[in-house]
């Protein structure tokens, strides 16, 4: 049977920014409940109480905050770095590729700082790297069909903790501060206890704190 409760998770997990509001704790319950109630009587079919709504938000914020409240992080096992001047080409996946890709690591001087993140997709594969590598690479690749490249980019690097890592909804944590941002991200790569995001560079300052928003001093 379909209850208020019911209705109102659906509804406020379809709301990013509302689910985040009521995790914070910075949204009126009385407010909400007024602008949802006529999503929820059309769901129901029924004239549903103001006062059960709220119950039920209320009820759904603390469950939201028990969920997540293992998954927190602190300035002794996060940081968040931030990598400039990323490009990030996108090339259709074939056999000929795939026996170009192990060629890339010889183009990279790691010890100098560059990074390669070579991401398989059912039909494409995602090349990441530093743009002073753009043309090394586009030599390797010449034959191949691109399908874009992406430049001015930035990887920005959250360090989540070994304990950490296996809790449920760190992943959310982190990119739901983006998204309250209104931050795109062009590709999310995870390595053991590190993720990186991959992001426009106009958002690189917002989105840096955001993350470091995360962080509990």
């Amino acid at each position: 049977m379909v209850t208020i409760s019911h209705v109102v998770e659906k509804l406020v997990s379809e709301r990013i920014y509302l689910h985040e509001a009521l995790s914070k704790g910075i949204a009126s319950y009385g407010a909400v409940a007024k602008n949802l109630k006529p999503l929820i009587d059309k769901e129901l079919g029924k004239d549903t109480k103001h006062t059960a709504i709220v119950t039920a938000l209320r009820r759904y914020a603390e469950k939201i905050n028990t969920r997540f409240k293992d998954a927190r992080f602190d300035t002794e096992q996060s940081e968040v770095n931030m990598k400039t001047h990323i490009i990030d080409i996108n090339v259709v996946k074939t056999q000929v590729l795939l026996d170009k890709l192990y060629r890339f690591y010889d183009l990279m001087n790691f010890e100098a700082g560059d990074i390669l993140h070579i991401i398989y997709g059912r039909t494409h594969v995602a090349i990441v790297t530093n743009e002073r590598n753009k043309k090394k690479i586009l030599n390797l690749i010449q034959n191949q069909k691109i399908k874009k490249i992406e430049e001015d980019l930035v990887a920005l690097s959250f360090t989540v903790g070994k304990e950490r890592i296996e809790k449920p909804g760190v992943l959310f944590q982190l990119t739901r501060n983006l998204a309250w941002e209104k931050i795109n991200i062009v590709e999310i790569i995870s390595v053991d206890v590190e993720v990186t995001f991959i992001i426009d560079k106009n958002d690189a300052n917002r989105a840096y704190n955001a993350l470091e928003r995360l962080i509990a001093n």
